[in-house]
C-alpha cells in the first residue's frame, strides 16, 4: 500500500477531514486531532500505513518550510527588540534546562557523550505545535504570546551549535561502525574533518553572498515578469535547494530553509515569499503531525510502560519547572507563566532530527534512542491535553495580578499602520504617519517603484495587496490602521471590501479617486479621503488670492465650500440609487451652494474686522474634533 501514492495521500488526507474538524470543535485542538488520525491510521492502528518513517522523513519537508518563514520573520530590528527575552529568557531555557537533563541521564548510567545529546536534545520546544496553539488562541500579541515566541526563537538559533556540537561526542565503541556507516551511505564521515568544516564555511559563504547580490535580482526579474506562480516556484526553489545543500554536508535540511529564511528577512520580497510558501507550509505540517503519531512505538511502550511513564513526566514536569521560574522572573503572572510553562513543556521535532543525527553518528545507542523518541511523541501528543485540562480547571481559578502603579514601558506600544500602495498619494501620507514615531508596513505591487522609493532609503515590500493571505500575513488583523492608497479604484474597493470582512475590527482608511468611487467606499463602511479634493480647494484658494482676495478671505470661503460640498456628498449618497432624484438634487444643491456661498461673501465684506478671527476660531474647532477622532 505504501508504494501506492496517491491512496497513501487518500489515506491521510481521509484522516484529517474524519478527525481534525472533530476535535477541533470538541476543544482539542487541530494538533492532537493530527497525532490522533496518525494513531488511528499507523501500524497500532487500523494498519493502513505501517511504514510511517517513510512519510516521517517526507512530512519533515513541512518543519523545513516553517524554519524557512521563520527565518523570514529574523529581522535585525525584531531580534535587537526581543534581545531582552531571547537571551534572558529563551537562553536561559536552553542552558539550564540542557544542564537539569543531562545530570539526571548521567546520574542514571546514561555516558557522558549522549548524556550531553540527551540534554541538548530535550531542551528543545516544538516550534510546529507552539506557534499553532498560539496562533489558533490568538497570543502572538500577548506578552505570553511574545515570551513564547522569544524562547523558540533561540532554541531553532540554538540548533545550528548543537549540530555543530554532536560529531564531537561519539561514543568510542560506536566510532567505527558510525564511520563505515557514513562511509556506504556516501554522506560525510562524523568524525571532526577540517574539509568538511571547510566545505561548511564555503557553503554557508556562498549562500550569504548569493542571497545579498544574486537573489533580489533575480526576485525583481521575476516580479516585473508579473507571473505569480514562477515566484512560489522560485521560493521552492531556494528551500529545496537549501536543503539539499544542507544534506549533502550531513546537516539538518531544516538549518539550511532557515538559513535562507534569514538572509531573505530584509528583502522587499519577504510578505510574497512568506505567502506562497505558507499553504504548503500548513498542509506538510498536518502531515508532520499525523506522521508523528504513527511514529509512536507502541511496541516499545508496551516492553517498559513504567519506564516511558517516568521519562514522560521527568520530561514535562523538570521543562515546566525551569520555564515557570523563568516567566516569573520576567515579571508575568501566576496564570501566564503557568500557560507559557505548559505550552513549551514539550519535546520538539527537532529532537527526532538531533536524536537520529546523533544515532547516525555514534553518539547514542539504539535503544535508548527508541524510548527518547516514544517519550517526545508522547509529549506532544499530551500538550493539547494539558492545555484543555489548564483551561478548564485552572484558569478558573486563578485571578491575574493587579499591575503595580508605575511608569508604563512603551517600547512596544507604538501603533503599527499598514500601507497598501506606495505612490504618489501614499507616500505623502506615509511619511506624515512615520514623522510621528508610527512604525509602517509599506506593501507596493511595482517593482520599478519599489527600486525607486528604496533609493531614498525607504523600505517597501513586493506583493499583491488584494490576496487576503497576504494582508493575514502582514499584520491587518493586528495593525491599528489600514491605509489603502493604490491608483485602481476597483481593486481599492475589493482590498476594503475584503478589510472589512475577514479584520472587522481594524480601522480602514482608503483614498477615493473619485465621487463615484466614494459612494462605493461609503456603501462599504470605510472612511476615505478624495485624492484630488483638497489639493484641488488649496489651489483654488490660492487661486483667490492671485485674483485679489485677502488671505484670511479666500481661506474662509474654501472652509465654507469644503463644509457645503461634504454636505452635498452625504446627501447625494441616499439617493444614489433613484437616478432622476439624484440628477435634481445635485442641480439644486449646485444653485444652494451657490446662494451660501454668496450669503458667506457678503457676511465676510459686511464684517470685514472679525474675518480673520472667525478662520482662526474654525481652525481651532477642526483641530479639536480632529484629536477626538
Amino acid at each position: 500500500m505504501e508504494h501506492n501514492i496517491l491512496l497513501a495521500a487518500f489515506i491521510f488526507l481521509a484522516a484529517a477531514v474524519a478527525v481534525v474538524p472533530f476535535a477541533k470543535v470538541t476543544g482539542l485542538g487541530a494538533v492532537l486531532g493530527y497525532l490522533i488520525a496518525g494513531v488511528a491510521i499507523g501500524p497500532y492502528g487500523l494498519r493502513f500505513v505501517t511504514d510511517p518513517e517513510t512519510i516521517l522523513h517526507f512530512s519533515e519537508f513541512g518543519v523545513v518550510m516553517m524554519l524557512f518563514i521563520i527565518g523570514l520573520e529574523l529581522q535585525p530590528r525584531e531580534l535587537w527588540r526581543l534581545r531582552d527575552k531571547l537571551i534572558g529568557m529563551g537562553l536561559t531555557q536552553v542552558v539550564f534546562t540542557a544542564v537539569l537533563f543531562g545530570a539526571v541521564a548521567w546520574l542514571v548510567g546514561t555516558p557522558w557523550q549522549s548524556a550531553i545529546v540527551i540534554g541538548l536534545a530535550l531542551a528543545l520546544s516544538s516550534t510546529a505545535i507552539v506557534l499553532q496553539i498560539m496562533g489558533e488562541r490568538g497570543m502572538m500579541t500577548s506578552d505570553t504570546g511574545r515570551s513564547g515566541f522569544s524562547v523558540l526563537l533561540l532554541q531553532d538559533i540554538a540548533i545550528i551549535p548543537i549540530l555543530a556540537i554532536i560529531p564531537l561526542l561519539v561514543l568510542p565503541h560506536l566510532a567505527p561502525a558510525a564511520a563505515d556507516a557514513a562511509s556506504h551511505a556516501g554522506e560525510v564521515a562524523a568524525e571532526p574533518d577540517a574539509w568538511l568544516a571547510l566545505r561548511i564555511v564555503l557553503v554557508f559563504g556562498g549562500m550569504w553572498l548569493a542571497g545579498r547580490f544574486l537573489l533580489r535580482p533575480v526576485m525583481r526579474f521575476i516580479a516585473r515578469s508579473g507571473v505569480r506562480e514562477i515566484f512560489t516556484a522560485l521560493a521552492l526553489f531556494l528551500v529545496v535547494g537549501a536543503a539539499l545543500l544542507m544534506e549533502w554536508l550531513g546537516l539538518s535540511a531544516a538549518l539550511g530553509a532557515f538559513m535562507v529564511g534569514m538572509m531573505l528577512a530584509n528583502s522587499e520580497y519577504r510578505h510574497e515569499l512568506e505567502t506562497d510558501i505558507d499553504p504548503f507550509k500548513g498542509l506538510l505540517l498536518g502531515l508532520f503531525f499525523i506522521s508523528v503519531g504513527m511514529s509512536i512505538e507502541f511496541a516499545v511502550l508496551a516492553d517498559g510502560p513504567v519506564t516511558i511513564l517516568v521519562m514522560v513526566l521527568a520530561l514535562i514536569a523538570i521543562k515546566m519547572a525551569v520555564l515557570y521560574v523563568i516567566a516569573r522572573s520576567f515579571k508575568l503572572d501566576t496564570a501566564e507563566a503557568l500557560l507559557f510553562a505548559i505550552l513549551l513543556a514539550q519535546g520538539g521535532e527537532f529532537a527526532f532530527v538531533l536524536l537520529q543525527f546523533a544515532l547516525g553518528a555514534g553518539a547514542l545507542e539504539q535503544e535508548l534512542a527508541d524510548r527518547l523518541n516514544v517519550t517526545v511523541a508522547l509529549s506532544m501528543a499530551i500538550t493539547p491535553l494539558m492545555l484543555l485540562a489548564f483551561d478548564r480547571l485552572i484558569a478558573p481559578r486563578l485571578v491575574p495580578r493587579t499591575p503595580e502603579p508605575g511608569i508604563p514601558d512603551m517600547g512596544d506600544t507604538r501603533q503599527k499602520v499598514l500601507v497598501l500602495g506606495y505612490g504618489r498619494f501614499g507616500q505623502i501620507s506615509t511619511r506624515l504617519l512615520q514623522a510621528q514615531g508610527f512604525e509602517t508596513t509599506l506593501i507596493d505591487h511595482d517593482p520599478g517603484q519599489i527600486e525607486l522609493v528604496q533609493r531614498f532609503g525607504f523600505k517597501v515590500f513586493y506583493g499583491d495587496a488584494g490576496r487576503l493571505d497576504l494582508l493575514r500575513a502582514a499584520g491587518a488583523g493586528e495593525a491599528q490602521l489600514v491605509l489603502v492608497s493604490l491608483g485602481n479604484k476597483q481593486k481599492i474597493t475589493e482590498i476594503c471590501r475584503m478589510l472589512k470582512d475577514h479584520f472587522p475590527h481594524t480601522p480602514v482608511l482608503a483614498r477615493a479617486v473619485d465621487r463615484g468611487h466614494a459612494f462605493e467606499l461609503m456603501e462599504i463602511g470605510v472612511e476615505f479621503e478624495r485624492e484630488s479634493f483638497l489639493s484641488s480647494l488649496h489651489m483654488g484658494t490660492r487661486a483667490l488670492v492671485a485674483l485679489g482676495y485677502e488671505p484670511h478671505r479666500a481661506a474662509r470661503l474654501t472652509k465654507a465650500f469644503e463644509r457645503h460640498d461634504m454636505e452635498m456628498l452625504e446627501e447625494s449618497y441616499k439617493l444614489r440609487g433613484d437616478e432622476e432624484a439624484f440628477t435634481h438634487y445635485i442641480r439644486q444643491s449646485r444653485d444652494m451652494l451657490y446662494a451660501v456661498m454668496q450669503s458667506d461673501r457678503e457676511h465676510i465684506d459686511q464684517n470685514p474686522g472679525n474675518a480673520a478671527w472667525t478662520t482662526e476660531e474654525e481652525d481651532s474647532e477642526a483641530e479639536a474634533r480632529a484629536r477626538s477622532d
